[in-house]
């Protein structure tokens, strides 16, 4: 327990640290971009970078491999099917390529004929952009990262879905979510049914949803305070998990002489608690993590809670409505594994049992973990070869 507490109030402590500071005392952070245009390139693919704006401001960041690295753009064919990849918790689109090009789901895809996109939340760092907000302002922050999963559901989906089908010309799309994308993926069709039409195909790989059964003894216990944690972390000034610093060690090198060990303390529970590796972490608000810690404390897969007065002001209920999976239709096979440790299997069947036209599928490796989808070079012989043989049967 103590463990992942620390480490979420650790790092919410130093990014509040001003770093440099102007006249008018407000805090001014260099953020440094993923540049995946350029990693995919040097992987030998084109690509493109589109951005699209929520209805509540947020600019994200869309990145395109329309054909494999075998294709010239004159040859390829105007209108493909198309693949939407959603990364997972603290994750980006670099998730999906972060294999290089004989392992990544998002190579594999292009070079099965597929037109891939990928997507980047809000917060992510190729997405901490706003029309009027600063994340990187002291005051603006607050305000920015005001965010949960729901919000990336409701919100940024429907943004970034509506652009890649009207942009390619296409009226259905097929969906791989990962972790929180399968989270997302979920909120938005069981709150919004309407946007179920518009899925060919859904493959949700460790998607977060019922928790009944949280297998993480020591998180189970963390959430116990999720309220308290999230409170203090911003009354302390933060409302973002990274990556303002921790994804530069240099910087936390730097401030471990006055916080000595703080870096790998906080690196390493991260890795251990939340099975998030160093390579592929991009950031995230602090209230994602709380909204998952009120779902894993009350082991209800539902919205935000605010206290029962909120509740009714917001909700004009005492509790938080649970999002109806039944409501759910499209094509959906939910992968999973016995060794995830932020995903049950019970749990998994469970939801699978509720939602009108979903199946579950085992990873044959017993000892596959909840990042293994996306960090794992076998899980291009265990899921991503499945995955396209069945997206080939849907989209013939």
């Amino acid at each position: 327990m103590l463990g992942i507490v620390t480490a979420v109030i650790l790092i919410a402590c130093v990014q509040a640290l001003p770093s440099t500071v102007d006249s008018t005392d407000r805090q001014v952070v260099t953020t440094k971009r993923f540049d995946i245009e350029k990693r995919i390139a040097r992987d030998g693919y084109y690509s493109e970078s589109h951005s699209v704006t929520t209805s509540d401001g947020y600019i994200l960041e869309m990145n395109r491999i329309p054909f494999s690295r075998y294709e010239k753009s004159d040859s390829s064919p105007k209108r493909k099917p198309v693949v939407f990849l959603m990364h997972g918790l603290h994750n980006s689109a670099i998730a999906f390529i972060t294999l290089g090009a004989e392992y990544s789901i998002a190579y594999t895809l292009a070079d099965a004929g597929y037109d891939v996109w990928m997507g980047n939340a809000r917060g992510v760092i190729n997405s901490r952009r706003h029309v009027t907000l600063d994340p990187d302002n002291y005051y603006d922050r607050r305000e920015f990262f005001d965010y949960t999963f729901e919000d990336i559901a409701l919100k940024d989906l429907p943004a970034m879905l509506s652009y890649v089908l009207e942009y390619t010309e296409n009226e259905q799309l097929n969906y791989i979510g990962h972790s929180q994308g399968g989270t997302a993926f979920l909120v938005l069709n069981s709150v919004k049914p309407e946007y179920n039409k518009i899925f060919k195909s859904v493959n949700l790989l460790a998607a977060v949803g019922y928790q009944t059964y949280f297998p993480n003894k020591a998180l189970s216990i963390a959430a116990q305070r999720t309220d308290n944690i999230y409170s203090l972390a911003v009354r302390l000034g933060s409302k973002e998990l990274g990556p303002t610093q921790i994804n530069d060690r240099k910087n936390i090198d730097e401030l471990n002489e006055n916080y000595p060990d703080v870096k790998e303390f906080a690196l390493t529970s991260l890795e251990e608690y939340l099975d998030i590796p160093w390579e592929i972490l991009a950031g995230a608000s602090i209230k994602q993590y709380a909204h998952f810690g009120q779902n894993i404390r009350d082991r209800r897969f539902r919205s935000w809670n605010y206290g029962v007065l909120g509740n009714i002001l917001t909700y004009g209920r005492l509790s938080p409505p649970a999002y109806n999976l039944r409501a759910i239709n499209a094509d959906i096979t939910m992968h999973y594994t016995v060794s995830d440790i932020l995903l049950d299997e019970r749990d998994v069947l469970n939801m699978a049992r509720v939602i009108p036209n979903a199946k579950v599928r085992r990873v044959a490796r017993d000892s596959f973990t909840h990042t293994d989808f996306v960090i794992a070079p076998d899980s291009k012989t265990l899921v991503t070869d499945y995955i396209i043989e069945e997206l080939n049967k849907k989209n013939e």
